[in-house]
């Protein structure tokens, strides 16, 4: 009853504070809109067909489409790293019809419907209509992707009212997260099957018991009597011994001063630790801390580093000021790109023009928005107003789609070329004498993942120039750009560097030019089979032979120490597999700068794969390398688990590291079952947003980061720390030390239950197989608890090499993954020792006391106690104060109760179990022949264990001496 106890409590504390948890997210307020004006209500009261609305910065509580927002422009941002991972800004479009009526109130005076598709998992499309009935010819718009608000993203921007069409088990969020299991570590597996063994022993033994009486008078009876006298051998115990123990370990973790702001939420699986293979990491916020640097910028001749962008801002303030000093503002410094016809015989230009075009070109090509905090937290009518004539660099900060942008922005900034205000037509910039420079965006060619390149084209306000600015990927860019001998070179060096690189370019275009790609684009636009094709080709005429302006490079902060963290990793012998929602090049970029392929492997991209054709020949030409790093995207991942999953598990086991990227939730949590399916070791994911909720989940182990990202990943998680770099020492020294500790706990309580039972049979089959008790209930109770207690869990302290050690030599991981310290091997030789040293102190009793043959009782278990205690010294490998404190507690513990069971007991009973007098007790004969069966007992097994330090010592021993 006590060992269930203490197990259901714990689980119950936990539990509860998950309950906790839920019910806080579960009431958080929401305004609804009714006919009759807004109402709060609960998160976990909202229906679907409800109108919420829901404030900047507030979580959207569910699934909906955006109806209308309160921004001028109809659209609205949302942040969704609780969603993918990706911390950067998206863009969201209200329904046109809805956002067109005059007021709020008229949402209701409509007749319209929203038709959605069944609940999917695929966070990244939607199709719905929405229909407008009551207007005479009936509205339809369709719905797609960005006119969703999914739950559990964040209003970035104004405030958004929905129309709610899934909730709870429907969401996209709930759907990508999988159902948490019990997790049961691998240790507890391994000693249940141990336990099972000792089962069928006691049953045999009873058996053999049984048979040896001849099967006479009511033997079944004493079958069972038997049964109950050698229940022993079963440890009970055990799960009280290794709760508290894994209580021990989750305090130490809690406690240790190298790893602060650790928190072990899961205390059943400590040890599991100490037995990881695969490491599965996600990138975003794990290794990296999502904060993009600009570091390189190159103009082909000369490269500008960190330290020496002074010497970019003064070239920028000189150019704009010679620029205004000349008034006309067009006069000379332009000329040149005025006549493109003009471009072949141009001389080289110099350095400082260079450097104005390159700064302006980042300047005008992207995709950001400056947005202006007002410092009174006015509504947003006023705060517009206010920003006209407010451009203070305080309270601006940019959005963007994604954080490279910012960089980018952010940087041209710093030199003193500022953006300052952007909508949907134009943006102005500030240059450093404090003039504001105004361009009209007559078109953008957004960036895909397909074209890898996003294109703008603004008309200068002052001298009615048209230019068109384009960057990219190197390898979509390299074709387009005019013939040069040194960018496929530096982008090289770059990405060895692990900067992100982009190939920055321009065009300029005459008023002619530009109105016969107006007219073609929009026609292509309106075209309705191939859209998409013609739109690209009619893109595709403008980029050709563009002037080549510069080449940037933005570096991903890696987080502190990731570097030796993963080399200590990679030695300890643990397979690292990065699961990132990133792009492909992003991914190869931090594999290579964070050290997870080391500098002389090659990475072998997989190419994307859509059949199972395809897919074979893949696998074939990659099995044809060795040693190589695997990079492969989510959707080839699909096919080839689809059809080739064993090979492939196969095969990318056999990678030093393998990076998956474009992985959604789902498919993350997959590759972790798939890695435990079929290698059978023990996975350990790490994360820190709400992507990798569920491959923390699904994994052995899971750990979660504390993180911008928010704090889902560590609350779902069974450890959460607060760095990376802390899961060295976290599996190094603790999981290490939790596994080596609890197998030797695990491995001595059975090892108590078994001597004392070998006692019982010896003595049994002396006496003619009576089934009779050799000792009273309350001495078994006492050997259980008082006496031994102490002792054997102060197994819990002992370490046996020091954490420096296990640190410095991360080798030393390895032996314990083949988990050596519990297996049948060291658990017969704990069986063997039970056996002999319960047969030598039973029979050492019975030889040396024939006389007063009921002094064996006393003798017996007197050196039995002190057998014990020496065993667990012998056991121990490092000592500690606490461990002698143990030792010599229960020693005295065990010399009083001498005293005072003597009178419990009754003198001169001469029934087995009474304790005799004090007289004997005291009586040298008493203490020789004590000692010398304890001596019997343990002087063989120092001797062992004496040689087998000598002649086999364990690897760490080397290490220490």
């Amino acid at each position: 009853g006590f060992v269930l106890t203490v197990t259901v409590v714990r689980e119950a504390v936990d539990e509860f504070r998950r309950y906790k948890r839920d019910k806080e997210m579960n009431s958080q307020l929401y305004s609804k809109l009714t006919v009759r004006g807004k109402v709060q209500v609960k998160s976990s009261d909202i229906q679907v067909g409800d109108l919420i609305i829901v404030e900047k910065n507030q979580r959207i509580p569910s699934d909906m489409v955006f109806l209308r927002t309160s921004e001028k422009t109809g659209s609205c941002f949302i942040r969704t790293d609780q969603l993918d991972g990706e911390t950067d800004w998206k863009l969201k479009v209200a329904v046109s019809c809805t956002q067109r009526l005059p007021a709020l109130g008229d949402l209701f005076s409509i007749n319209a419907y929203v038709y959605a598709q069944k609940p999917q998992l695929d966070i990244h499309s939607f199709e719905g209509t929405f229909t407008r009935e009551d207007s005479d010819p009936a509205v339809h718009e369709s719905l797609s992707i960005e006119n969703t608000l999914w739950a559990s993203t964040v209003v970035a921007s104004g405030t958004v009212i929905g129309v709610v069409i899934y909730t709870g088990k429907e969401t996209r969020s709930v759907m990508n997260t999988s159902n948490p299991k019990n997790k049961v570590g691998l240790l507890d597996l391994e000693l249940n099957q141990l336990t099972k063994a000792l089962f069928l022993a006691l049953v045999a033994l009873s058996v053999v018991m049984v048979t040896l009486q001849g099967f006479v008078g009511p033997w079944y009876r004493n079958l069972f009597r038997f049964l109950l006298l050698f229940s022993y051998i079963i440890p009970i115990s055990l799960r009280v011994n290794l709760d508290m123990g894994k209580a021990a370990y989750g305090w130490m973790i809690m406690k240790d001063d190298n790893i602060p702001g650790t928190v072990v939420r899961t205390s059943t699986i400590p040890e599991e630790l100490g037995r990881l293979v695969y490491l599965l990491t996600d990138k975003t916020g794990t290794l990296t801390q999502n904060e993009m640097i600009f570091k390189r910028l190159h103009l082909g001749t000369v490269s500008y580093g960190t330290d020496t962008m002074d010497e970019i801002q003064s070239h920028i303030i000189n150019s704009y000021s010679q620029v205004h000093s000349q008034n006309s503002g067009n006069s000379t410094s332009s000329t040149p790109s005025r006549k493109p016809q003009s471009s072949a015989p141009k001389v080289r230009k110099s350095v400082s023009s260079r450097i104005h075009e390159a700064v302006k070109a980042i300047a005008l090509c992207h995709n950001v928005t400056p947005v202006y905090e007002s410092r009174a937290g006015v509504s947003g009518e006023t705060e517009y107003a206010e920003v006209d004539q407010d451009f203070s660099d305080e309270n601006r900060t940019y959005q963007a789609s994604s954080p490279d942008e910012v960089a980018l922005v952010q940087w041209t900034e710093s030199v003193g070329l500022t953006l300052v205000n952007r909508d949907l037509t134009s943006m102005q910039l500030k240059t450093p004498g404090g003039h504001i420079l105004t361009y009209y965006i007559l078109q953008i060619f957004p960036f895909t993942s397909e074209s890898k390149r996003m294109g703008i084209i603004v008309r200068d306000e002052s001298s009615g120039e048209i230019t068109f600015y384009m960057k990219g990927a190197d390898v979509a860019m390299s074709t387009i750009v005019q013939y040069n001998d040194w960018l496929e070179e530096e982008c090289g060096n770059m990405a060895r560097e692990g900067l992100r690189t982009l190939v920055v370019a321009k065009k300029s275009l005459t008023e002619e030019q530009y109105q016969d790609f107006e007219s073609r684009y929009n026609q292509a636009k309106l075209s309705i089979h191939d859209r998409n094709l013609k739109v690209a080709a009619v893109v595709e005429s403008l980029e050709r032979e563009m002037e080549l302006l510069c080449l940037t490079g933005v570096e991903d902060q890696l987080q502190a120490d990731v570097r030796p963290t993963l080399e200590m990793l990679r030695n300890a012998g643990i397979k690292i597999w990065m699961l990132t929602g990133d792009k492909l090049e992003t991914a190869t970029c931090i594999a290579k700068s964070s050290h997870l392929v080391s500098r002389n492997q090659d990475i072998h991209i997989f190419r994307p794969v859509a059949t199972r054709g395809e897919a074979h020949l893949e696998l074939n030409a990659f099995r044809r390398k060795h040693d190589c790093a695997l990079v492969i995207s989510g959707d080839s991942l699909e096919v080839c688990l689809k059809y080739y999953e064993h090979e492939f598990v196969e095969l990318a086991c056999q990678c030093p590291a393998v990076v998956c990227c474009r992985c959604s939730p789902t498919q993350k949590a997959h590759i972790v079952k798939l890695l435990q399916h079929h290698t059978g070791k023990r996975t350990c994911a790490i994360g820190d947003g709400g992507n990798d909720v569920s491959m923390i989940q699904a994994a052995d182990c899971g750990i979660g980061i504390e993180g911008k990202e928010g704090k889902q990943a560590s609350l779902a998680a069974d450890f959460s720390i607060t760095q990376f770099k802390h899961i060295g020492r976290l599996l190094m020294v603790h999981g290490r030390n939790s596994y080596k500790r609890s197998a030797a706990l695990g491995q001595f309580v059975m090892h108590r239950g078994l001597i004392i039972s070998t006692m019982q049979a010896v003595f049994s089959s002396v006496f003619y197989f009576a089934s009779v008790p050799l000792y009273q209930g309350f001495l078994m109770v006492g050997y259980a608890t008082i006496y031994t207690m102490f002792p054997v869990f102060s197994l819990v302290l002992d370490q046996d090499v020091k954490p420096e050690m296990a640190l410095l030599y991360p080798e030393l991981y390895k032996d314990l993954t083949k988990g050596r310290s519990l297996s049948f091997k060291t658990f017969l030789i704990w069986v063997l020792i039970s056996i002999y040293q319960g047969g030598i102190l039973m029979y050492g009793a019975l030889l040396l006391f024939e006389s007063e043959f009921v002094h064996v009782v006393a003798i017996s278990f007197t050196a039995l106690i002190l057998t014990e205690l020496l065993m667990v010294a012998l056991t121990i490998r490092t000592w500690h104060w606490l461990m002698v404190v143990a030792e010599f507690l229960s020693l005295g513990c065990y010399v009083a109760s001498l005293a005072f069971l003597n009178e419990y007991f009754g003198i001169g009973r001469v029934s087995f179990g009474a304790f005799l007098d004090v007289a004997f007790i005291t009586t040298v004969t008493f203490l020789w022949k004590v000692s010398a069966i304890t001596v019997v007992s343990c002087l063989p097994l120092y001797i062992l264990k004496y040689l087998k330090r000598k002649f086999s010592p364990p690897s760490y021993s080397k290490l220490t001496s």
